[in-house]
């Protein structure tokens, strides 16, 4: 809830200004490079708080030239997916936990608070009217990118008394082009990705855009991302935007699903979180979230103990590990048979719920 004298935008205030010129859709490839033709826009003041939500056509954003948000980073987004069912209705998955985490950002960044009920009625209003974009087949979706962003017309550094709330839709086809290859990272403490006290566990595009020059390293070394660690002891975090998971024979000699713990270091994300309480529904081994180092990698390796690792995130739901370049040397991360492949079990449970084959209250229905 947004909290304070002036109160949140409603939902029912919205303000609809639909296209005279609708594009025609073409059929899903790749990512977020093709947009829908509406958008949510929301105004916000100190002196007038929130203005009424408006969803207008496509377009361009003005911005002051001083605009805070290009000068200082204080902004911040969001990603989650809408998905056409086998019985061809719309559901969302997970929403409310995507916008409690865009609302500690937020309060990170020290934007305006917002009642996250009636951004998400907004939203499906959005997704209502542009619904014809959401593919009736196969594993595309429709993305849906919440961004808040300071918009504050001065130079001076402060907390900013003007912000815009804006959602944007995307068609959302495969993230990744050699998914059955594996993907490769390249992990090298060099770089750090987030530190403790930082804005790790906030999704705001400073963390993202700053990974660049790393990402593009990882690629002279012939990896597609990089495995970022962090402190003396090479502590694994996460495998470039997504977070990491190692399925192995611990220590101890126990089957265990393992990934880093959110100690403000880690983004909270939401296929992480649907992974570890489906897995621990199961039951069929530990799951655990506790630090990993490359060292303690390195030694499963050469012990045989490791039986797969992969990354998970809204964009790419679940990507195996295929192999790691970490000082000098190419690890290779292996797979499971197909048939018992643990990443397929869990991608399977997840878009059962996500196309309503499973009845589930991960699903919000639009």
């Amino acid at each position: 809830m947004a909290d304070g004298s002036i109160p949140s935008f409603k939902a029912a205030d919205l303000v609809i200004q639909l296209s005279s010129a609708l594009q025609t859709k073409p059929d899903v490839t790749g990512f977020g490079s093709v947009f829908t033709d509406h958008m949510l826009t929301i105004e916000w003041s100190a002196t007038e708080g929130w203005q009424a939500p408006h969803i207008k056509p496509f377009g361009n954003l003005s911005l002051h030239p001083a605009c805070s948000s290009l000068h200082y980073g204080i902004q911040l987004f969001e990603g989650l997916k809408v998905y056409r069912g086998d019985d061809h209705q719309l559901r969302l998955f997970r929403p409310t936990l995507n916008l409690d985490r865009m609302a500690n950002s937020a309060k990170r960044a020290c934007l305006p608070a917002f009642d996250q009920s009636e951004l998400l009625g907004c939203i499906r209003r959005l997704i209502e009217i542009e619904q014809d974009w959401i593919p009736h087949s196969g594993p595309a979706s429709l993305y849906i990118r919440p961004t808040f962003i300071g918009t504050e017309p001065t130079l001076g550094l402060k907390k900013p008394a003007h912000a815009l709330l804006y959602v944007i839709l995307s068609q959302a086809g495969s993230y990744f082009n050699n998914e059955a290859e594996g993907l490769s990272l390249w992990a090298d403490p060099k770089y750090t990705r987030a530190w403790k006290g930082g804005t790790g566990d906030c999704k705001m595009g400073g963390n993202y855009g700053c990974s660049l020059s790393a990402q593009y390293e990882a690629v002279d070394y012939g990896c597609q991302q990089v495995l970022w660690l962090y402190g003396e002891d090479h502590q694994i975090t996460e495998a470039g935007t997504m977070n990491i998971f190692l399925h192995w024979i611990n220590e101890d000699g126990e089957e265990e699903l393992a990934t880093p713990p959110l100690d403000g270091l880690i983004l909270p994300g939401i296929t992480r979180q649907s992974i570890l309480e489906i897995t621990r529904k199961w039951d069929e081994f530990k799951v655990t979230e506790r630090y990993l180092t490359m060292g303690q990698l390195c030694s499963a390796l050469k012990q045989q103990r490791v039986k797969e690792m992969f990354g998970s995130g809204t964009a790419c739901v679940i990507c195996p590990v295929g192999h790691i370049v970490y000082q000098g040397e190419r690890l290779h991360i292996p797979c499971q048979d197909k048939t018992s492949l643990l990443t397929s079990q869990i991608v399977k449970e997840l878009t059962d719920i996500q196309n309503g084959r499973t009845t589930s209250d991960w699903t919000l229905l639009v």
